[in-house]
């Protein structure tokens, strides 16, 4: 039986190093650089990741998300820059640091014969890891996953929701200090998928180093503590959730909805109310933005005396997707609809 993969120039970026540079480090990357033939996969970049930090990695299909982690894990050898695991130079030995690190990858690389304590044991055994503590750290965390009842039960039989649970046990059986989570919780049910946030939650909270990749902006938003956008190779954007959401959420939104649409609202509204910005994301959907509160009754009364039937007015505060949409120009339902599209890959 083979064994399984272990989970397998921004400036933005070169400014996070510099800020950080006397802090603890798992995760070191300068200048690293992928292309595959005349494909510029990921181009010269940096970021560090701090010990105990949940990092989210956040991009569309095509951004250089997946290219990266598999450089970070030692599955692809860059063509330039510098790579650090846990103080350990990867750049010229990939694997050199693969005791440190756990891996879940978007889509299981269990064995589906296999039962989920027996699949969760030959992963420990692949760590060097004896019998008996191998047995007991299955149960230990089949307990913890919530998959006692399933633990002789095959791996091909689960849920989706069951499978990703015990992916992120396997990649956890080893007791490692950073964990690479690429697409932790797509396709699966919505209980699922907030069990799962809880247990990365949990995973963070023990002080794990987190590198998340993820398609939904508000499970980042939600788990992280730093977030890099990527876009075609090259990170645009690197800072706390915090320090992102902060000057938008100085911005006061409203949404106003209209049964029999907006006509081309937008212009009229413009003229009449100076200082607001009109758009219409959708027919039937106006979005306005002030520096200044909103007064919603001259907006809906204008809309009603010109034959517009208003059924919704509200306020609105602006997310992570928000500025996500800000800083790459794409919405998160566009990614969501990449990521069902391709049935899950990247």
């Amino acid at each position: 039986m083979p064994r399984p993969t272990p989970a397998s120039k921004g400036n933005a970026g070169q400014k996070r190093i510099k800020r950080y540079k006397n802090m603890n480090e798992s995760i070191y990357v300068e200048n690293l650089t992928k292309h595959f033939e005349t494909v510029q996969a990921v181009d010269g970049i940096s970021f560090s990741v701090q010990e105990g930090e949940l990092f989210g990695f956040l991009g569309p299909n095509g951004a250089g998300k997946t290219t990266t982690i598999t450089m970070l894990t030692g599955l692809a050898h860059p063509d330039a820059g510098t790579i650090k695991i846990g103080g350990i130079d990867c750049t010229r030995k990939p694997r050199a640091a693969q005791h440190l690190i756990g891996v879940v990858p978007d889509e299981s690389n269990l064995y589906p014969e296999l039962s989920g304590f027996d699949n969760l044991c030959f992963c420990a055994a692949l760590y060097g890891m004896g019998k008996a503590e191998r047995q007991a750290r299955a149960k230990e965390l089949l307990d913890a996953f919530d998959l006692t009842k399933a633990a002789g039960r095959k791996f091909g039989g689960y849920s989706k929701g069951m499978k990703r649970r015990l992916t992120i046990a396997a990649g956890i059986i080893h007791r490692p200090k950073i964990l690479f989570l690429d697409e932790p919780t797509t396709g699966i049910d919505v209980a699922s998928a907030r069990q799962l946030r809880q247990l990365i939650g949990d995973l963070h909270k023990n002080r794990t180093t987190i590198f998340l990749t993820t398609h939904y902006i508000e499970e980042a938003e939600r788990l992280c503590d730093r977030i890099a956008f990527i876009m075609s190779g090259r990170i645009v954007r690197i800072d706390t959730v915090a320090n992102l959401v902060q000057p938008i959420r100085e911005k006061h939104v409203m949404q106003i909805t209209c049964a029999n649409g907006v006509n081309n609202f937008s212009n009229r509204l413009a003229e009449e109310f100076p200082g607001q910005n009109f758009t219409s994301p959708e027919p039937g959907l106006i979005q306005v933005e002030a520096d200044s509160p909103i007064r919603v009754g001259p907006l809906v009364r204008f809309l009603e005396d010109r034959g517009a039937e208003v059924t919704e007015a509200r306020r609105i505060r602006p997310n992570l997707e928000d500025v996500f949409v800000q800083i790459t120009g794409v919405g998160a339902d566009v990614m969501r609809k990449e990521k069902e599209k391709s049935g899950g890959n990247k």
